[in-house]
């Protein structure tokens, strides 16, 4: 009986490990994970849950929708990138470039953003639940906001 159920167990796994990182496209995805680079890619919906991305160079890249819940990119480059609807919740963001980043609708709740570039970024509708904010540009608006000069 012991032995059929670590034959289930066995054949089980993969299954469970195919969907636990995916994307749009998958050379993309395997690229970024083999190289730690990839730039101007398509990584739309890629579940990048719990992955180190650490000093990732993903300038220019689609990531809407991605689940990064967890992800550590501590030192990533994330310039021009699309992140739009994009799941950062518990993600450790130090040291991210997020320059010129469109971050619409971005879950960051609990997220640990410290020391990151949101120069000119868009960020609309951003939830910012719990999370940990420090030497980054980013705050709880309101009608008495400052409006950053991004010019």
């Amino acid at each position: 009986m012991k032995l059929q159920l670590l034959a289930a167990m066995a054949l089980a796994t993969p299954l469970f490990l195919m969907n636990s990182v995916r994307a749009d496209n998958p050379q993309d995805l395997q690229k970024l994970l083999s190289t730690g680079e990839c730039v101007n890619c398509n990584l739309s919906g890629a579940n990048l849950s719990g992955a180190h991305l650490i000093g990732a160079d993903l300038r220019g890249s689609k990531l809407q929708g991605a689940n990064l819940v967890g992800a550590n990119l501590e030192g990533a480059d994330l310039t021009g990138a699309n992140l739009a609807g994009a799941n950062l919740t518990s993600a450790y963001v130090t040291n991210v470039n997020l320059k010129q980043t469109n971050l619409n609708g971005v879950n960051f709740t609990r997220a640990t953003i410290h020391d990151s570039n949101v120069y000119k970024a868009s960020m609309n509708d951003l939830n910012l639940t719990d999370a940990e904010i420090f030497n980054t540009g980013i705050g709880i608006g309101g009608e008495d906001a400052e409006i950053p000069d991004w010019d």
